[in-house]
C-alpha cells in the first residue's frame, strides 16, 4: 500500500514544472529592477496591486494550461487553427520583440552584476554567458534542463531574507490590503510595470507550450492547478519581498535608481555588504533561470507557426529552425547590448510592446477557454474568468491612460 502511494506521489510531483518554471522567470533581473524602482519610488503605496495580482496571475496562466492540455497545441497553433496565420504572425512578432529586449537588459544585468563583482568590464561576461546558456539548452535533455531550473527557482528566496533583514514597519500591512490609487503619470507608470512585470506574455507562450511539451492529459488538470498556483504564488511573494526591501532600504532614504548597477551600488552604505551580495545572487540566478525561457518561448511561438519541428528533446540537427530562433534571440539581445541603446530603454520598449499585446492575448484565450466546443466539459472556471477579465480591463485601461499621459 505504501508503495503505491510512494508511486502516486512521484507521479504528481512528476507534472510539477512548468508553472514552478514560469513563476520563477517572471522574477528576471528585468522584472527585479521593476519591482526595485517601483519599491524607491513609490514605497508600500502598490503593495496592494502586488496582492491583486496574484489571483490574476493564477488565472491567467492556469487559463491558458487548461487550453494547452485540452487542445495539446500551442498558443501560435491555437490561433492559427481558429483564427488566422497572419494574426498569428503579427502577435509571435511583437512578443518575439519584446523578448529580444528583455533579454538584452537581462544579460546586462548578469554581466553588471558580475563586473561589480570581480572588477572585470561587463562586456567580457557577455558572450561567456550566452554560451554557457546555449550549451545548457543545446545538449542538454529537457528533463534535465528542467531539474535545473526548478532548483534555481529556490534561490531566489534569498529575496525574502533580504525583506526580513529589512525589518518592515506596520505600515506594510495597510498597504497590503487597502487600495491607494492616483492619477499621476509616475503612479500610472509604476502600476504598468507592475502589471506587466507580473503577468508577462512570454510567460503565456512558455507555460502553454510546456504543458504541450510534457504531454499532460486532460484528467491531469488538478495537478496542473496545483503547480500553477505553486509557481504564480511563489512568484509573487519573491515579488512582494524585492518591493517591501527597496521601500525600506531605497525609498526610507531618498534613493532612486535607474539602472541595475545604480541599485546594487546604492545597496552597499544603505544596507551593507550582506544586503548586497543577497541581492547580486539573486540577479545572477535570475539571468540564468529567465534568459532561456525568454529564448525559449520565442523559438517555440515562431517554430508552431510555422510548423517547423520544436522541443528541446529535439537533436539541433533535428530542430535546426528552432536552435536557430533559439541561438539568434541571445544573440540579438547580446547586438543590444553592445549598441547605444541602455538596458534602461530595452525595458522602457518591452513594457509598451507587453502593455499593447497583454490585452490581446487575454482576450483570445478568454474566447477559447469559455468554448464549450473547443474545451468540453474542460471549460474555464469561475474564479479564471473573474480574474481573467479583471485582467483585460485593468490592463488595457492602464495601457490607455499611460498613452493618453505621453501624447496629450
Amino acid at each position: 500500500m505504501d508503495k503505491m502511494h510512494s508511486k502516486r506521489a512521484r507521479k504528481r510531483f512528476a507534472t510539477f514544472g512548468p508553472g514552478i518554471i514560469t513563476g520563477g522567470a517572471g522574477d528576471d533581473p528585468a522584472g527585479i529592477a521593476t519591482y526595485t524602482i517601483i519599491g524607491s519610488t513609490t514605497g508600500f503605496s502598490l503593495l496592494w496591486l502586488m496582492l491583486l495580482s496574484t489571483p490574476m496571475m493564477i488565472a491567467v496562466q492556469d487559463t491558458v494550461s487548461r487550453i494547452a492540455i485540452a487542445t495539446k497545441k500551442s498558443l501560435p497553433e491555437i490561433t492559427n487553427t481558429f483564427y488566422s496565420k497572419k494574426f498569428t504572425i503579427f502577435m509571435v512578432s511583437m512578443l518575439s520583440i519584446a523578448n529580444i529586449f528583455t533579454i538584452a537588459a537581462d544579460m546586462e544585468a548578469v554581466a553588471v552584476i558580475l563586473e561589480i563583482l570581480t572588477g572585470i568590464e561587463s562586456i567580457y561576461f557577455l558572450v561567456p554567458v550566452t554560451a554557457l546558456i546555449a550549451y545548457l539548452v543545446m545538449f542538454g535533455k529537457y528533463k534535465t534542463v528542467k531539474r535545473v531550473l526548478i532548483f534555481l527557482t529556490t534561490i531566489l528566496l534569498v529575496y525574502m531574507a533580504s525583506a526580513i533583514l529589512a525589518k518592515p514597519d506596520i505600515l506594510l500591512l495597510h498597504s497590503t490590503f487597502i487600495p491607494h490609487i492616483s492619477t499621476s503619470s509616475a503612479f500610472i507608470l509604476a502600476a504598468l510595470g507592475l502589471l506587466g512585470t507580473t503577468i508577462s506574455p512570454y510567460m503565456l507562450f512558455w507555460q502553454a507550450t510546456e504543458e504541450k511539451e510534457e504531454q499532460q492529459t486532460v484528467v491531469q488538470v488538478k495537478e496542473v492547478n496545483k503547480d500553477t498556483a505553486i509557481g504564480m504564488i511563489y512568484s509573487n511573494a519573491i515579488a512582494y519581498c524585492i518591493i517591501v526591501s527597496a521601500a525600506m532600504i531605497l525609498f526610507t532614504y531618498g534613493v532612486v535608481p535607474s539602472t541595475i548597477k545604480d541599485i546594487s551600488l546604492s545597496l552597499k552604505p544603505i544596507a551593507g555588504e550582506y544586503a548586497f551580495l543577497l541581492f547580486s545572487m539573486g540577479i545572477i540566478v535570475s539571468g540564468f533561470l529567465a534568459v532561456p525561457v525568454l529564448s525559449g518561448s520565442s523559438a517555440y511561438a515562431i517554430a508552431d507557426t510555422f510548423g517547423w519541428r520544436e522541443g528541446l528533446d529535439n537533436k539541433v540537427s533535428d530542430a535546426k529552425g528552432f536552435y536557430l530562433v533559439f541561438i539568434g534571440s541571445l544573440l540579438l539581445g547580446d547586438l543590444i547590448d553592445l549598441s547605444s541603446i541602455s538596458a534602461v530603454d530595452a525595458l522602457y520598449y518591452t513594457q509598451i510592446l507587453d502593455g499593447v499585446l497583454l490585452p490581446v492575448l487575454i482576450g483570445i484565450i478568454l474566447l477559447l477557454s469559455n468554448n464549450s466546443k473547443i474545451m468540453g466539459k474542460y471549460i474555464n472556471t469561475k474564479f479564471n474568468n473573474i480574474f481573467c477579465i479583471s485582467t483585460l480591463i485593468l490592463s488595457t485601461a492602464l495601457t490607455f491612460i499611460m498613452l493618453y499621459q505621453m501624447f496629450y
